[in-house]
């Protein structure tokens, strides 16, 4: 078989090894799952990259694509790499200003829309540009050429032009994409990664998947993104079928009908599924809830080597048969591992699913590293509880003086587009690249994560908090969906806390406490009272500078949306503290304590009386 250097190496690695599959990719229309044959996606993929030599792209230029997950994109992440051009895939979600940046940050030559409602957000963007750019879309739009041209045009491209030879000038170091980083603040970063970036990074990834059966994966998070785009990648050269799901909302329907052995998640995703299966819980009854809260307690206490032994072995597989059968075919029932990547995962949810028979191995990275540095594994020893794994073989990593995770490697990026000043940056003289994660190494073997360096700030006392460290302590209650540690050079720490309503729906419920709406429970005496003990009890188990003295409660929840979260679900700090700047000044007496909302001036003093009640409490 042909080495792999290049990206779209994996096509000729299908057609020698995976001729005949019939569903590389599947995709939902309706009540059915569509499949895709090799056969399809080599021609479709052989077929754009002719068109885009024919519409008078040449190698170097830039094409971006603005698609959901869908297997029009990878005939296009192939059809570009194939014509010698540079993908920049895109967020459809992106500001009209971010897209315009873009655009002219990347000089873009040729643009992909997956539909109406892309384009109508782009085309604002498009209208700003000094230069002109060819727009193609995917589903039917009267103002824009169908990709459908481009596949014509490439059948009837001069038949002297040998596509095989297309890549012919590109080598391994050649750029192959250009990932532009979300961010929190400022412009967004164009991360450039060349093929042996990311070829050697999901080559090292399929290694651990060597020994292990998988034959469909679901794909929801978003192929803009490295984490997923590199996943995908290895499905195809693995030949694991990628079924993509429908959207978030679909995931749980998705994956019982489609049985897939593993996805891919960000530990927002699996809080979640912990979340609902703690709600099934609470509804139980009787002998059922006993046995119920039994099994989790069993897997909150899993550990590889109590799991070895045959007094807890036996209590694992008695919970099999009562309990965790059935949480399995909540994900469809075939789940053999999730992998977690983008956050640290809790170990307690890591130990939940471990015990349920449903393996989570966690993996750390940046768009930087394309992506994966370290990860767990299904070798002997392979996992420990509370760290991402070891480091991939072939990249070194170090940590500075400050605990900071420094690395070297393939899979590092060329740099930031036009940023030599910011590249410089994050290179120190000995070409380490510096991630901005604070780490430690666990029996000098497994890489923890304890948070990010810009993000741990000092109290007025002179003491160093970890937010992430603080929040991830208060998700573990269900009661709680999303928090925000504050803090920084004041003399304490306080929280803007997000309520799980749908497991505060489930209490009230069993509580016989009526439930009038989100908006109106977060106020309610009982509610604030339930979520102070949930905050007493995570207080116990943190250092006393970082224990939480006040906190508010917010109304509705944050999503990517609405821009409190970043694309990979992360809590965006900055926007968030800009956005509740008055509502943080207040927990510290430095303005009047606002609402936990914006509201009327009518209702201000009688609301701003009820919050200043509920701050002494919390």
């Amino acid at each position: 078989m042909k080495k792999v250097e290049l990206i779209c190496d994996i096509l000729d690695v299908i057609r020698e090894k995976f001729p005949d599959k019939e569903d590389v990719f599947a995709y939902k229309i309706g009540n059915s799952w569509v499949r895709v044959s090799s056969a399809s996606y080599l021609a479709n993929s052989e077929l754009l990259g002719l068109g885009l030599q024919a519409a008078g792209l040449k190698a170097g230029d830039k094409v971006a694509t603005i698609l959901g997950n869908r297997p029009e994109w990878n005939y296009f992440d192939m059809g570009i790499m194939l014509s010698g051009c540079i993908h920049v895939p895109l967020y459809p979600t992106l500001s009209t200003e971010n897209f315009r940046y873009i655009f002219q940050d990347a000089e873009i030559k040729l643009l992909i829309v997956g539909c109406q409602a892309a384009y109508n957000r782009v085309k604002p963007a498009l209208d700003k540009l000094n230069f002109h750019v060819l727009v193609y879309s995917v589903d039917e739009i009267m103002e824009v050429n169908s990709w459908q041209v481009l596949l014509k045009t490439g059948k009837s491209y001069s038949s002297d032009t040998d596509l095989a030879h297309f890549p012919a000038n590109i080598t391994p170091e050649s750029l192959a994409t250009i990932i532009y980083t979300s961010g929190t603040t400022g412009q967004p970063k164009g991360v450039m990664l060349s093929h042996k970036n990311i070829v050697s990074n999901f080559i090292a990834v399929s290694n651990i998947l060597e020994h292990i059966l998988v034959n469909r994966a679901l794909s929801f998070l978003p192929l803009s993104h490295i984490y997923e785009r590199m996943l995908n990648y290895m499905y195809q050269y693995l030949g694991i079928s990628v079924y993509y799901a429908e959207n978030f909302d679909r995931i749980r329907d998705n994956l019982c009908e489609v049985r897939p052995e593993m996805f891919c998640a960000v530990p927002r995703i699996i809080e979640k599924s912990y979340a609902a299966i703690l709600r099934k819980g609470r509804n139980l009854s009787g002998l059922r809830k006993i046995v119920f809260f039994w099994a989790l307690k069993l897997g909150h206490n899993y550990e590889f080597e109590k799991a070895e032994k045959l007094v807890f072995g036996l209590k694992l597989k008695i919970a099999d048969l009562l309990v965790y059968r059935k949480w399995r075919s909540a994900f469809g029932q075939n789940i053999r591992f999730i992998v977690s990547g983008g956050a640290p995962l809790n170990p307690k949810l890591a130990r939940v699913f471990w015990a349920a028979g449903m393996k989570v191995i966690e993996g750390y990275g940046l768009t930087e590293t394309s992506p994966v540095i370290a990860t767990g594994n299904f070798e002997p020893n392979g996992v420990k509880f509370g760290t991402v794994g070891r480091i991939l073989p072939g990249i070194e990593v170090k940590l500075s003086d400050e605990g900071e995770i420094l690395c070297k490697g393939p899979n590092v990026m060329l740099g930031y587009l036009n940023q030599v000043e910011l590249t410089q940056a994050v290179f120190d003289a000995d070409g380490w690249f510096h991630t901005g994660d604070v780490g430690m190494l666990v029996d000098g073997d497994y890489l923890k994560i304890t948070d990010r360096k810009k993000e741990i700030f000092k109290t007025s006392g002179g003491k160093y908090v970890a937010p992430q460290v603080v929040e991830n302590r208060l998700k573990e209650s269900p009661f709680i969906e999303n928090a925000l540690v504050v803090g920084e050079n004041k003399n304490f720490v306080s929280a803007l806390i997000v309520p799980n309503f749908e497991y505060l729906k489930s209490w009230c419920g069993a509580k016989a406490i009526p439930y009038i709406s989100d908006e109106k429970m977060v106020v309610q005496e009982v509610v604030i009272s339930r979520l102070h003990k949930e905050i007493d009890a995570a207080n116990l188990e943190l250092d006393k500078p970082s224990q939480v003295k006040k906190f508010a409660l917010m109304h509705k929840g944050w999503t990517v949306e609405s821009g409190e979260l970043s694309y990979t679900m992360k809590v965006r700090r900055t926007y968030l503290h800009k956005l509740w700047a008055d509502l943080i000044a207040g927990f510290y007496g430095e303005i009047p304590v606002g609402p936990y909302k914006k509201s009327d001036k009518s209702n201000k003093k009688r609301k701003n009386s009820r919050k200043n009640k509920k701050l002494k409490r919390g």
